[in-house]
């Protein structure tokens, strides 16, 4: 990305960002990915630590997590059934950058508290080169 090159993104499956942004898009997935970076859960607990998501999407949301081999499925062969969720290592990976992206996001949104304009973001803060004055 730092070079000066031109890239046309021809096919979002073999572009690297939009893979990466695919495999934790959506309103749940880094949700998910939190609930499980301390390790394996089970799908209850998963359930509680991520408040507000169904049964149904939460089941969905893993087996796509699974199938892009971010997650990890451990079916307890016990009776009464325990399942485990975790983690694998590409997810521990993508977790690590989720977790900057957080502390970005965590930064912006206090460099736009200090800005000043009608709705209270987006301008320069009035004593920075280039601020109206």
């Amino acid at each position: 990305m730092g070079n000066s090159e031109i890239v046309t993104v021809t096919d979002p499956h073999t572009c690297g960002m939009a893979v990466a942004v695919g495999a934790f898009e959506g309103k749940w997935k880094s949700f998910i990915m939190w609930a499980l970076s301390d390790g394996p859960r089970r799908f209850g607990q998963t359930r509680r630590l991520v408040t507000g998501i169904s049964e149904k999407v939460l089941t969905q949301q893993l087996r796509e997590l699974q199938a892009d081999g971010i997650v990890h499925r451990e079916d307890h062969e016990e009776v009464p059934p325990r399942v485990e969720y975790a983690l694998t290592e590409q997810g521990r990976r993508l977790y690590e950058l989720l977790e900057l992206l957080s502390a970005w996001g965590q930064d912006h949104l206090a460099a736009r508290e200090g800005s000043t304009t009608d709705e209270g973001r987006g301008a320069l803060p009035p004593d920075s080169p280039g601020a109206d004055s």
